[in-house]
Formats: structure tokens, C-alpha cells, sequence
């Protein structure tokens, strides 16, 4: 019995080990369900979100954006069958082989337990029985001897029995627990597959052969492209083989010296000593009257000089070549750069020297260039000084307002008549005419007169100067208030004479912002004083604009939005010198504009008072020279008389020394001839007093 119970337990084993690897591999089957049907509807929901990703290239793609939503909802609803078809399992496949495992074989497993047991208890019982003493019998011992034989032996048999009864069922149980789950496996699979063929019905193969004919052609253009590109690659390298040279033969590449505007990489000279210098490398480009400058890894380049007016030379470094120093319109700021090559270093000279000369501003600036550069060798021009800038820009007539930016016309010859008359038209294209920017400063204030919307400024400070700036505009003003603004765009108006110009205006700007979508807007620093209204740059002090009171003939805040104000400025640059013109500026401020308003008003007054004090002081000392001069007639009137009364004196006397001399000659003078006499002397006194 011992022996076949050895094979029936060898069997069980044998069973249990291998329902332990069929359970893990079923199991695993489960997980992978669980795992794909998770990852499916994981994948269908990122399907979903692409439209709302922000690409930076290509974002907006509306056809792609609809064939992904529909291969989301097919993805979404085969992620609901593989949620089925998991459920399915779990409670077909994974529920009776889980049941096997853990009761029907744990519970052989405890039967086997206790049926060593018991027999352990049955031999320890029978050992105790057999040796009771013959010689000495005690009825006690013998009783529990006895008793404790009689109940290991029951239980023995009865643990047995239903140890014995369990092998014999698993034999049916295993064949039951091998096929209820793959039964469960193989019914869900077919549930599922009926599914599949009813979610993909010959709508979504003829969608999906669609698809793969797209696929196929965006691969063929995919392909095309590519070889284009590597075609123009090989096509680049071939062209571009002497470019690679850093110094190319200056033969072959000629050197283009009416150039505007320029970009590059130069090394610039840092001073770290008295003596010594190191060289950094920098990207620069040219921005309108502005060198620039950028690091590597910096997101905009920044400001490195003002070039308007500047001048520029080739200059000798003892350890490097290719070199030319920038210096500042005032002479307070230079640099010294070194360019790659000959050809660039040239270019560069060039580059800046036109823009000196302020030759970006007019309407063709490369034919400008070459007609001012048409026989310069080198481009190396030096500015004129100060003084000499301004006596040659001096205005010949005190009552017009010019509207030419300033130019250095010392080094233009011919050319500096055209280069000075830019006006307003060349910088606003007729078909533009709403201007949303600021133009860059180019030039320096210029006594005696007043800047239009095409002009710049020299660098100010707007809380006073030490020096270097006209009493009227700092020491000597009254109102000198600065307010924080944007600049919204600017527009010729035809009226100025009531503040629904200002309102239209502003509604007319603000609909061509919102339709062109253009939302950047320039700040600024708006400084109110007597005698004008200036645009300063907020970081490098530069006035922008300026706008003298006189001009500024309306100005007005909207009636809803008080951040919203603008103001009219006539002028008299428009396309015909004596047309008049007038221009509308919108600006918004921080909630300021009825501050800003008011100041404007203030201003004006004491401008107004100003004005009337001056006038009144004027006539007061007219009517004292008057009165002055009146006196001095009437001083004079009396010399005169005086001169008369002593002349005739002399005549009187004289007369009677003739009438008494020998010779008898008498000379008579009438009062008429000595009235004329004086009258004569005196006038000759006034020609020579004029």
C-alpha cells in the first residue's frame, strides 16, 4: 500500500509542478492582455491630443490632425475589445487554474501532512504497546496504552481514507484543470476576434488603403526631396570649395562696397591692462544706424555702438591683420575689430562708412552708395567735427521746419544735397500709410530745429545734463515731467482740429494691429517739457523722437480706455514744402493718459505765458529805445542850438575887429549859410556815428 502510495504522491508532484508552470504561462498571457489593452487605449488618447500640441514647425496641419482623430476612435474601440478580451480571461482562463492551484493542490499537499502524522502517532503508539512488562502489569498503564493504540489507529485510517480519496480525484481534476482554461482561452479569443470583424468592417480597409497609398506617396516626395537636397549638397560643395579658404583671392570674390547692411563674425579687441588686450569672437550685424553684436547662446544680440555719424579707418594692430577702429560721432567711444579676411575687412569699412553717412535712409541705398563710392579705392572716411557738422547743417531760412535727417556732408560732395533731403516719404512707403515702429535715432539735436516722425536724437539724459545740451531744453525749462509708454503707430490725418481725429485714429490703428496681427509694441520714455515732447530709448538714453510744442496742435485720451492717448503734430514736411501735414500719434501708457494730457496742456501754457512775458518784454524795451532815441534827438537838437548861439558870438565879435582894422574889408556871414554849415557838420556826424 506504502509502495502505490509512494506513486500516486510521485504522480501529484509531477502534477503540481507542472500546473505551477502552466499557471505563470497563463498568467503571463493575462499581464500581456492587460499590458496591450492599457497601451492601446494610452495610445489612442495621445492620438486625440495632437491637435492641441504645439509644434514649432508644421502644427497646424488640419488633414493630419483629422486622420489621426480617426485612427484614435478605431484604436479607442480596439482598446475596448482587448479590455473585454482581458475580462474574458480572468474569469475564463485565470479563475479555474488559479481555483487548481491554490485549493486542490494545496489540499493534497495537507492531507499528505497529516497523513504523516498520523502514522507517525500510529508508530509511536504500537512501539509504547509492545513493551508493557509481563512480569508487571498494571492495569492502568495498560488502559492508556491501549486507549492511545485505539485512537492513532482510528485516525491513521481515517486521514488515510480521505488522503487516499483525494489522489484518486485529482486524477480527474488535473484533466479538468488543464482544459477549463484553455477552453476559457480559446472562447475569448473567438469573442474577440468577432468583434475585431465587426469594428473592422470594409469602411476602415478602404480608409486604411487610403492611408497607406498617402503613406506611399509622402515616402515617394520623402525621396525626391532627399535627393534634391543631397543633389544641391554636392552642387554647394563643388561651388563653395573656395569660399572654405578664410582668405579668399580678393580676384575671384570682388569686394561689394555699397553695401547697407552686413553681418559677420569679427574679433573684438578687449582691454584687460595698460598694455595688454585680449581678442573676443562675436557675431555682429548692422540694424539700421546700430552695430550689433551677439554671443553664442544668447537669444538677441545687443546694442555695441551708434554708427550714425561715426568714422571709420584701417588701423594696424602689431598681432593681428585685417583691423579698423569704429569711432563715435562725439569721439568718447571706440572699437577696434578684426575681419577674417582682406575682402571682409574692406566690406566691413564699407558697410559702415555708408551707413555714417546715413545713405540706409533714402529709397535706393545700394545706387546712392555707388554713385558716393563710385571711385573710393578704400572706405576710409573720417567724420567731420562737431562744429563743422553743424554749420553745414545749418538751416538757411529761420521760419521752415526741415524734415531731412541729418547727414554728414562734409564727405559727400555732390551727393550731400540729395542725402539731406530726405524726407518723411522716403522712410513711409505711400501704400503704408500707418507706421506701427520707431525709427532708430541717427543724428544728434541740432539747435534751431524741430524733428519730424522721420528723425532721431542724439543720446539725452532725461533727468538733466552736465553738460553738452541747450538751456531751453533742460536747465531753463519749467515742466520737465517723463512718463513710461508704448508706442502704438502713427498716421497722416487731414484734420486737426477737433478730437475725434485722435478717437478715429485710435480705432484705425488698433483694427490694423488686430488684422495684421502685429502685438509688439516699442516703450519708451515720454519726457514733457516747454519747449517739446521727446522719445527716449529707456535703456541707452538715445531720444527717439522729438516733437517741438508749437507742432503738437490736439491731443486727446480715449473716452473709455484712459491708458489709450495720442497727438497731432503739424508740420511742414509733407510731400510739398509748403503743404502743411499733420500726423496723429497713438501711444498707451500705465493708466497715465490723462496725466499725461494734462502735462501736455501744462506745458503749453507755460509755453503760452512764456511767450506772452517775452512779447510783453520786448514791446517794453521798444518803447524804451524809442524814448531812448527821442532823448538823444532831443540832446542833439539842443547841441545844436548851443553850437548856433556860440557861432554867432564868434561872428559878432569878428565883425567888429574887421570894421576897425586898416584894410577896410568886411566878411558877412548870414545865418542861413551858418545854419547849413552846422546842419551839414551834424550830418556828417550821424554818417559817421552809422
Amino acid at each position: 500500500t506504502r509502495s502505490l502510495l509512494g506513486v500516486f504522491e510521485e504522480d501529484a508532484t509531477a502534477i503540481s509542478n507542472y500546473m505551477n508552470q502552466l499557471y505563470q504561462a497563463m498568467h503571463r498571457i493575462y499581464d500581456a492582455q492587460n499590458e496591450l489593452s492599457a497601451a492601446t487605449h494610452l495610445t489612442s488618447k495621445l492620438l486625440k491630443e495632437y491637435e492641441k500640441q504645439h509644434f514649432p514647425l508644421g502644427g497646424d496641419d488640419e488633414v493630419m490632425s483629422s486622420t489621426l482623430q480617426q485612427f484614435s476612435k478605431v484604436i479607442d474601440e480596439l482598446s475596448s475589445c482587448h479590455a473585454v478580451l482581458s475580462t474574458q480571461l480572468a474569469d475564463a482562463m485565470m479563475f479555474p487554474i488559479t481555483q487548481f492551484k491554490e485549493r486542490d493542490l494545496k489540499e493534497i499537499l495537507t492531507l499528505k501532512e497529516v497523513f504523516q502524522i498520523a502514522s507517525n502517532d500510529h508508530d509511536a503508539a504500537i512501539n509504547r504497546y509492545s513493551r508493557l512488562s509481563k512480569k508487571r502489569e498494571n492495569d492502568k498503564v495498560k488502559y492508556e496504552v491501549t486507549e492511545d493504540v485505539y485512537t492513532s489507529r482510528k485516525k491513521q485510517h481515517q486521514t488515510m481514507m480521505h488522503y487516499f480519496c483525494a489522489l484518486n480525484t485529482l486524477q480527474y481534476k488535473k484533466k479538468i484543470a488543464l482544459l477549463e482554461p484553455l477552453l476559457g482561452y480559446m472562447q475569448a479569443q473567438i469573442s474577440f476576434f468577432k468583434m475585431g470583424s465587426e469594428n473592422l468592417n470594409e469602411q476602415l480597409e478602404e480608409f486604411l488603403a487610403n492611408i497607406g497609398t498617402s503613406v506611399q506617396n509622402v515616402r515617394r516626395e520623402m525621396d525626391s526631396d532627399v535627393e534634391t537636397m543631397q543633389q544641391t549638397i554636392e552642387d554647394l560643395e563643388v561651388a563653395s570649395d573656395p569660399l572654405y579658404v578664410p582668405d579668399p583671392d580678393p580676384t575671384k570674390f570682388p569686394v561689394n562696397r555699397n553695401l547697407t547692411r552686413k553681418a559677420g563674425y569679427l574679433n573684438a579687441r578687449n582691454k584687460t591692462g595698460l598694455v595688454s588686450s585680449t581678442w573676443d569672437r562675436q557675431f555682429y550685424f548692422t540694424q539700421g544706424g546700430n552695430l550689433m553684436s551677439q554671443a553664442r547662446g544668447d537669444v538677441a544680440g545687443g546694442l555695441a555702438m551708434d554708427i550714425d555719424n561715426c568714422s571709420v579707418m584701417a588701423v594696424d594692430c602689431e598681432d593681428r591683420r585685417y583691423c579698423f577702429q569704429i569711432t563715435s560721432f562725439d569721439g568718447k567711444k571706440s572699437s577696434i575689430l578684426q575681419a577674417e579676411s582682406k575682402k571682409d575687412h574692406e566690406e566691413w569699412i564699407c558697410t559702415i562708412n555708408n551707413i555714417s553717412k546715413q545713405i540706409y535712409l533714402s529709397e535706393n541705398p545700394e545706387e546712392t552708395a555707388a554713385r558716393v563710392n563710385q571711385s573710393a579705392l578704400e572706405a576710409v572716411t573720417p567724420s567731420p567735427s562737431f562744429q563743422q557738422r553743424h554749420e553745414s547743417l545749418r538751416p538757411a531760412g529761420q521760419s521752415r521746419l526741415p524734415t531731412a535727417r541729418t547727414s554728414s556732408s562734409g564727405s559727400l560732395g555732390s551727393e550731400s544735397t540729395n542725402l539731406a533731403a530726405l524726407s518723411l516719404d522716403s522712410l513711409v512707403a505711400p501704400d503704408t500709410p500707418i507706421q506701427f515702429d520707431i525709427i532708430s535715432p541717427v543724428c544728434e539735436d541740432l539747435p534751431g530745429q524741430a524733428k519730424t516722425s522721420g528723425q532721431g536724437g542724439r543720446r539725452t539724459n532725461p533727468f538733466g545734463e552736465s553738460g553738452g545740451s541747450t538751456k531751453s531744453e533742460t536747465e531753463d525749462s519749467i515742466l520737465h515731467q517723463l512718463f513710461i509708454v508704448r508706442f502704438l503707430g502713427s498716421m497722416e490725418v487731414k484734420s486737426d482740429d477737433h478730437p475725434d481725429v485722435v478717437y478715429e485714429t485710435m480705432r484705425q490703428i488698433l483694427a490694423a494691429r488686430a488684422i495684421h496681427n502685429i502685438f509688439r509694441m516699442t516703450e519708451s520714455h515720454l519726457l514733457v517739457t516747454c519747449d517739446c515732447l521727446k522719445l527716449i530709448d529707456p535703456q541707452t538714453q538715445v531720444t527717439r523722437l522729438t516733437f517741438p510744442l508749437p507742432c503738437v496742435v490736439l491731443y486727446a485720451t480715449h473716452q473709455e480706455n484712459k491708458r489709450l492717448f495720442g497727438f497731432v503734430l503739424r508740420t511742414s514736411g509733407g510731400r510739398s514744402e509748403s503743404n502743411l501735414s499733420s500726423v496723429c500719434y497713438i501711444f498707451e501708457s500705465n493708466n497715465e493718459g490723462e496725466k499725461i494730457c494734462d502735462s501736455v496742456g501744462l506745458a503749453k501754457q507755460i509755453a503760452l505765458h512764456a511767450e506772452l512775458d517775452r512779447r510783453a518784454s520786448e514791446k517794453q524795451k521798444e518803447i524804451e529805445r524809442v524814448k531812448e532815441k527821442q532823448q538823444k534827438e532831443l540832446n542833439k537838437q539842443k547841441q545844436i542850438e548851443k553850437d548856433l548861439e556860440e557861432q554867432s558870438r564868434l561872428i559878432a565879435a569878428s565883425s567888429r575887429t574887421n570894421q576897425a582894422s586898416s584894410e577896410g574889408q568886411f566878411v558877412v556871414l548870414s545865418s542861413s549859410q551858418s545854419e547849413e554849415s552846422d546842419l551839414g557838420e551834424e550830418g556828417k556826424k550821424r554818417e559817421s556815428e552809422a
